[in-house]
Order: structure tokens, then sequence, then C-alpha cells
């Protein structure tokens, strides 16, 4: 029986986690939790799953946590803020962290996970589109597994089982398109939080729900491909594919193309990361391939969607550059979903941060470079945000 601590317990991949948990109690067992600040459903799960150490990020939420269970004969421990979410990422005997935080709040906790010698089933991209140069000498130097845990990379990993070194050629990866693939551009000014919150294939949280409209999704993932499989970005490609069955293609030196289909199911993936080099038998939904019906591809529109270009151009300039694209993105979001800036402005934002930092990107970045280069962005997201609502003529509200 595999022991898990999971990171991100009540968001969607932190649930859908506990789903398979649950399937399979003969194989799982959870260790430890750690959640944002929803006490309720935190509790429900410690009732269930009866964890011996449980982590809640908002510290005044902790005294509300403590009462929700007072009644429970067994009581796990319980910690709070980032401190407490890392003691959980480095406690007792779990072999695998589960890393569903969401955005470059993860990336600490995976650090000491790391250190605590855990394998990691990675949930959490900006881990590695922010930390990378830092987090993967520390997985070599401790011995290590990262296992990817979103569909588009753990379909490239499961397409390489078995290809020989040097085999690999390109990666593609597959984008749905997200809320806007059959919009015009010219009525993305008219685009409202509720708009860009519609995904059309997949159940996500709210924030990578509009990294989804955007496609920096997608340009995060061609990062981290870079640092999951060592690939130069000019042999990373983007294709949209609106139907969501394969979730990414890989192509060998010899031209053969692999790839890797399902239903939109994020379980899937999350299983395969947790049960490496196995494979669970489930009674999910199989594939069927007439019910899918006709798989089609499109070439993505860069004037629809300048996020991708962003993404490539810091991943190549490298450094503490994706670190400050990260970052400026989690905060230009964060405003979007709060009204304060409008759809179109999110790239214009990050395009501003980026192009600021470019004379003080740092190539080989410590972890205290990264943090300091995310501290800033979101401040200079910030600024620059007042600065176009300065200027603009009519207030969005």
């Amino acid at each position: 029986m595999k022991a898990i601590s999971l990171l991100g317990s009540t968001g969607s991949i932190g649930t859908q986690t506990l789903d398979i948990v649950a399937q399979y109690p003969d194989r799982f067992r959870i260790v430890g939790l750690a959640a944002g600040r929803n006490v309720e459903m935190l509790a429900q799960q410690i009732r269930q799953f009866q964890p011996e150490i449980v982590a809640i990020c908002a510290e005044d939420k902790l005294p509300e946590l403590k009462e929700a269970i007072a009644d429970l004969d067994s009581q796990p421990i319980l910690v709070a803020g980032e401190a407490g979410v890392a003691e959980v990422a480095a406690y007792g005997d779990a072999e695998s962290v589960v890393t569903g935080i969401v955005g470059c709040a993860g990336l600490l906790p995976t650090i000491a996970a790391i250190e605590a010698g855990k394998d990691i089933a990675l949930a959490n991209k900006e881990t590695l589109i922010a930390g990378g140069p830092v987090v993967l000498p520390l997985v070599e130097k401790h011995g290590v597994k990262l296992l990817p845990a979103d569909s588009e990379h753990s379909a490239i990993f499961q397409c390489l089982q078995g290809v020989p070194a040097g085999g690999l050629r390109k990666i593609i990866l597959t984008a749905s398109g997200g809320a806007f693939r059959d919009w015009p551009v010219e009525k993305l000014s008219e685009v409202k939080v509720a708009d860009a919150l519609k995904h059309p294939n997949w159940s996500m949280g709210r924030k990578i729900t509009i990294d989804s409209a955007t496609l920096m999704n997608k340009g995060l993932e061609v990062i981290e491909a870079h640092f999951l499989f060592g690939m130069d970005y000019d042999d990373i490609e983007i294709v949209i594919h609106p139907q969501s069955i394969i979730h990414s293609l890989i192509e060998l030196q010899d031209t053969s193309v692999l790839a890797q289909l399902g239903w939109p199911d994020m379980r899937l993936p999350i299983l395969y990361a947790l049960s490496w080099p196995d494979r669970i038998y489930t009674d999910w939904e199989r594939l069927d391939l007439v019910k899918a019906g006709s798989l089609t591809f499109r070439e993505p529109d860069h004037q629809k969607y300048p996020c991708m270009k962003l993404a490539y151009t810091a991943g190549r300039a490298g450094g503490s550059m994706p670190a400050v694209l990260n970052a400026a993105n989690e905060q230009a979001v964060a405003l979007f979903l709060e009204e304060k800036v409008q759809f179109l402005e999110i790239p214009q934002l990050i395009e501003t941060v980026c192009d600021r930092h470019r004379a003080h990107n740092s190539t080989s970045p410590s972890l205290e470079d990264i943090t300091e280069a995310d501290r800033w962005a979101r401040q200079a997201v910030i600024a620059a945000s007042e600065q176009l609502n300065t200027q603009r003529l009519i207030p969005l509200r």
C-alpha cells in the first residue's frame, strides 16, 4: 500500500486524488493533507481519510478547523501557514506527494518534499516553470522521481515508455482552445469573467480555466515540457484539438507518431502518476472512438492567443524570466477575476512586466532569486494595472 500526502486537497486535483484513494483503499492511504481555507471540506476529508497531519494555509482558520474536528477520538497533528504546508509535504513515511496547489505557492512545499526524499506526482506546473533551474538539480541530488500528473505531460510520459534514449524527435501538445476557440478575435474585447470560465471540455479551477482561455496554460506547459523531457523549444509544438481526446503526442526519430487518448478525465493521469509503472484496472468509462466521432486539429491563432508567444520567448530567455512570466500571469488573471482589468489586458500586462525584467534576468537563479522575481513581478503587474485604469476612459464597473 502506497502512503501519500496531498497538497491542495480541497481543489480540483485534490478532490479527484481523494476519489482515487477512496476507490482503491487497498492500494493507497493518506498520510497528510494540506488545504487553503476551506474548513468545511477539509474537516470532511479528515473524517473520511484519517490523516496523521493536516495543514491549513490560512492561519486564521486554524481555530475553526480545530473546533470542526474536536469530537474525533483520534486527532491529527494540525499545523498552519506556508510553513505548515511544507511540514506536511516532508512529513512521515509518505512515499509520494501529490502537488495540487495552484500557482507558485506550490514551489516551496514541493522542494521540502524533494529534500525529504519523497517522490512527486506533479500537478502544479508552476513548480518547474518558475523553479526548474533549482528543482531539477534537487531531484537528481535526492534521487526522487518526478512524475507528471497533468493530462498533457502524463500523455507524453506514457508515450515515452519503451522509447530508447535519443529516440524522441518532437513533442506535440494538444490544446482544446478554451472558451473562445470559436470566437472571432474582434469579439474578445467584450469578454466577461463568466464567459472565460465556460470551458467546453474540462472541469477545472478558476485560474487554470482562464489560462486555458488565453492559452497561457499551453505556453506554460511548453516550458514545463522543456524541463521535464529535456527538449529544445524549437521541438515543442502546440496544436488545437477541440475534442480533447488526444491528450498529447510525440514524434520519434523515424517519423512515427505516438499518441495517448482518453476521455477528458483528470483522474487518469493522477492514477498513473501514483501507480507507475503499474497499470491499475478501473471501471471508468472506456473510450469509444465511434462515440467520440471526428478528431480534428488546427493551428493556433497567434493573434487570438498572444500568450503563447510570450511563453516561448520567456522560456528561451531562461533564468528567472519564466518565473516572472508565471507570476505576472497569476497576478493578471487574479485581477481579471476580480474584474479590475479586461481580458485582453492580461497578455498586455504580462508583456510589459517581462520586458521590464529583461535587463535584470538572472541567468543562473538561486531559490532566493526566483522568489524575489516572483514577488517583484506581482507588484509590477499591480502597478501597471493601476496605470491602465488611470488611462481608461470608461471604468470596468
